[in-house]
């Protein structure tokens, strides 16, 4: 099929290269210059793994192209997706500015386009939008003289740093549509990722864009009710791993998501979480477990800075080196980052940080410019520093050389905010070590 991707940003790019991948003509579009020069150059804005090969391999076989103008891509295209941005307003609320632009653009370069039988010209939701965008761009297209257009919801469900395998290979493709017709398109071009029976859910348009934030703020929860109980262990001196294993093996509860830390980030829960807020707010309904899933997490962000206040009182002068910036491991994303609301703190409390990061580290200098210390290598963020802070598990940080870590730390003192040490290895190291719901909280008791 032709198809044309309307935003080239994570969810855009990986959509448009996906669909290029298993076999179909792609145009992604963007109004960004720069980054449709940087992908029309064989490079790509953000990191993902695996994601710039297959973007090099289906534009050298033609199957993959970019532009800045939109009038030829859905012009030629049978499905249009827009995979535009839809940021948190300033009142909590999802900006859907970017989808009634695109939205307008649309409808003038197809509005003179002969109609044809349903299905034949699809206009496709991927930006994550409140209940009810569906049946208001219906509407506005409708209004604009593009009453042929069908106009379909496709949620995505793609977790950053394993976003192809999550499109390649999906637990289940969710599709919200008025007519049969339009979900047997969507089912004809989506068969390729569903040959293991993965399930193609089709449902009304509603219903397909209530599922997205579902999903999202049901992890969030996830997140948030472990973080909440490994605080509570830190005051009664149990040990959170051990619960962890004692409630996850519970095939009600399971194991994802039940990982404590320094709170949930990235573009999607914290944004959805709110969203989902406001839509209550316009309706008149409190939504008490959201609303306490956000407070939570808020509160999450501190808690790694209040262990590192109590154990040295003072921080004017210390020197904090702080491991991992992004808000996951394997992306380059910085967006919400429980790391940047510790190095804040860490800052205004007069502490000098230095920081490293295997991918964010040029995103986040592009923020703090030389307020921070920036090393390439992580036992480089360690010299000179009074402690070592880790706030995002990527790999390389779960089996690093200790004799190492404790000669270049002026005191030897880890902050674990993603418990990946043993506490009783470092202590046989001579570290001073804080997990997360370790029982290690000095405030116990208290």
């Amino acid at each position: 099929m032709k198809v044309a991707v309307v935003g080239t940003g994570y969810v855009g790019l990986v959509t448009a290269t996906c669909l290029a991948e298993s076999g179909n003509e792609v145009t992604g579009v963007d109004k960004d210059v720069r980054k449709i020069e940087t992908l029309s150059a064989g490079k790509i804005p953000i990191y993902e793994p695996g994601l710039l090969e297959l973007v090099q391999r289906n534009r050298r076989e033609g199957r993959l192209q970019f532009t800045t103008d939109l009038g030829p891509a859905v012009k030629g295209a049978r499905l249009v997706f827009i995979a535009v941005g839809t940021p948190q307003s300033t009142n909590g609320d999802a900006d859907l500015s970017a989808i009634w632009s695109v939205a307008d653009e649309i409808a003038r370069h197809v509005k003179d386009a002969p109609p044809g039988p349903p299905g034949s010209r699809v206009v496709i939701i991927k930006s994550t939008v409140p209940v009810g965008t569906n049946t208001r761009l219906h509407e506005r297209l409708k209004a604009a003289g593009c009453a042929h257009l069908d106009v379909a919801s496709n949620p995505e469900f793609l977790k950053e740093g394993a976003a192809l395998d999550d499109f390649m290979k999906p637990d289940r493709v969710v599709v919200g549509v008025r007519r049969p017709e339009v979900a047997e398109v969507l089912h004809e071009l989506y068969a390729p990722f569903l040959r293991t029976e993965q399930p193609f859910l089709v449902m009304s348009p509603e219903s397909a864009e209530m599922t997205k934030y579902a999903a999202n703020a049901m992890l969030a929860t996830k997140i948030s009710y472990i973080n909440e109980m490994a605080n509570l262990c830190d005051r009664l001196g149990a040990d959170i791993n051990d619960v962890r294993r004692g409630i996850g093996h519970d095939a009600r509860i399971g194991f994802q998501f039940l990982h404590p830390g320094p709170g949930y980030g990235g573009s999607c829960f914290p944004k959805d979480v709110q969203a989902i807020l406001g839509m209550g707010r316009h309706l008149g309904l409190p939504l008490y477990l959201s609303e306490a899933v956000d407070r939570v997490n808020q509160r999450q962000k501190q808690v790694l800075f209040e262990k590192i206040a109590h154990h040295y009182g003072d921080l004017k002068g210390k020197t904090l080196a702080v491991w991992g910036l992004a808000f996951k491991p394997r992306t380059d994303d910085i967006r919400e980052s429980p790391a940047l609301a510790l190095i804040d703190n860490l800052l205004a409390a007069g502490a000098a940080v230095r920081t490293h990061d295997p991918e964010a580290m040029a995103n986040v200098r592009a923020e703090y410019g030389d307020k921070l210390v920036y090393a390439d290598r992580p036992y480089g963020a360690l010299e000179g520093a009074d402690g070592l802070a880790v706030v995002t598990e990527w790999q390389e940080f779960r089996n690093p050389d200790f004799e190492v870590m404790r000669r270049l730390l002026k005191e030897r003192v880890i902050f674990d905010g993603r418990n990946l040490y043993d506490p009783k290895l470092m202590k046989s190291y001579g570290f001073t070590y804080y997990g997360i719901g370790r029982g290690d909280n000095p405030a116990r008791g208290t």
